[in-house]
């Protein structure tokens, strides 16, 4: 008997319309806007510029929203010529949503008790699925990830590796300023962020732009 193979399902190409995106940033912006939320009101860091961010709002009692929107600035050049004014044009939009959610958020949701644990979690659940929405969306929350793409461009040098070396020195800070177990806390919830794109941002599962 003739053994067959189920044939191969096509993959409809699409592309999305400006109401896709939009509610797509939005989501994605505001999302991410609630993962901060987590992360400060247990005390906990992040990678990325927002890590950055996050530590300059603790150092100086700034508000993370306008700290955040204000460090990303300069990336947007290197955003403009890396991938275009298109990206550009959406990542602000998403920073911009992201420092507002920051600011009005805590008016309307608090955390009475939320274990460090389920907060690391939820902040890295809640986070990844919101960057996900970004990057689907041609989006992104700026920062670190473009110069690393534009040093790629230039030098070679592996962008994750220039991600890695960034995120390295934001949570050796850290440790200066916060108490390890929280630094640890912080770090499971980065590493749950890293394993829902890991798992979830593939190409061949996901091709519409």
């Amino acid at each position: 008997m003739t053994q067959t193979t189920a044939p191969t399902p096509e993959i409809a190409h699409t592309r999305h319309s400006l109401t896709d995106d939009a509610q797509g940033i939005l989501y994605g912006g505001f999302m991410a806007g609630f993962g901060v939320l987590i992360l400060q009101s247990l005390g906990f860091v992040t990678g990325q510029t927002a890590g950055a961010a996050i530590l300059i709002s603790y150092a100086t009692g700034w508000s993370f929203g306008a700290v955040f929107f204000v460090i990303n600035l300069p990336f947007y050049y290197l955003g403009w010529k890396r991938i275009g004014p298109m990206f550009v044009a959406k990542s602000l939009t998403a920073v911009t949503i992201l420092s507002v959610t920051t600011a009005v958020l805590p008016n309307y949701v608090g955390f009475s008790q939320l274990h460090p644990l389920a907060g690391a979690v939820l902040f890295g659940g809640i986070t990844g699925s919101a960057l996900l929405a970004l990057f689907r969306h041609g989006s992104s929350l700026g920062g670190v990830g473009i110069v690393a793409l534009y040093l790629q461009d230039k030098t070679g040098f592996k962008a994750g590796w220039t991600q890695m070396i960034f995120d390295a020195c934001v949570f050796a800070i850290a440790l200066s300023m916060r108490d390890w177990h929280l630094v640890a806390w912080s770090a499971l919830g980065a590493l749950v962020v890293n394993l829902v794109i890991t798992w979830n941002h593939r190409k061949d599962r996901y091709i519409a732009t």
